[in-house]
């Protein structure tokens, strides 16, 4: 496994952007799908982004895709989440999570995943 780490959240006002950070320990962070989701209150836990291992696969959840970016740099062991044109409706916990790639296709269920981090909460105020 590894261990995940997100940054980047706050409170922003309705428009606005926010880039999230999953920092990842360990030698092997190139070998691993990254996923990014999010919990509102009293919501479940919901899929946003994903990316391969290299990051030339990505797939952004229909809802965001036109506001919302992922994409990694390995050799920082770092995933980001570029979110523009913020709504009210995105405010929730964000969490990312990671799971080694055998390139059998995109990742994006929870269940796929088996590490994840803390979270990061994103306030978007109207």
């Amino acid at each position: 496994q590894v261990r995940l780490v997100e940054s980047g959240g706050g409170l922003v006002q309705a428009g606005g952007s926010l880039r999230l950070s999953c920092a990842a320990s360990g030698r092997t962070f190139s070998t691993y799908a990254v996923g990014w989701f999010r919990q509102a209150p009293g919501k479940d836990r919901e899929f946003v982004a994903t990316i391969s291992k290299s990051g030339a696969l990505t797939y952004v959840e229909d809802s965001v895709k036109d506001r919302f970016t992922i994409s990694r740099d390995n050799a920082k062991n770092t995933v980001y989440l570029q979110m523009n044109s913020l709504k009210p409706e995105d405010t929730a916990v964000y969490y990312c999570a990671a799971e080694t790639d055998y390139g059998l296709g995109y990742l994006y269920r929870t269940e796929d995943f088996g590490s994840w981090g803390q979270g990061t909460q994103v306030t978007v105020s109207s």
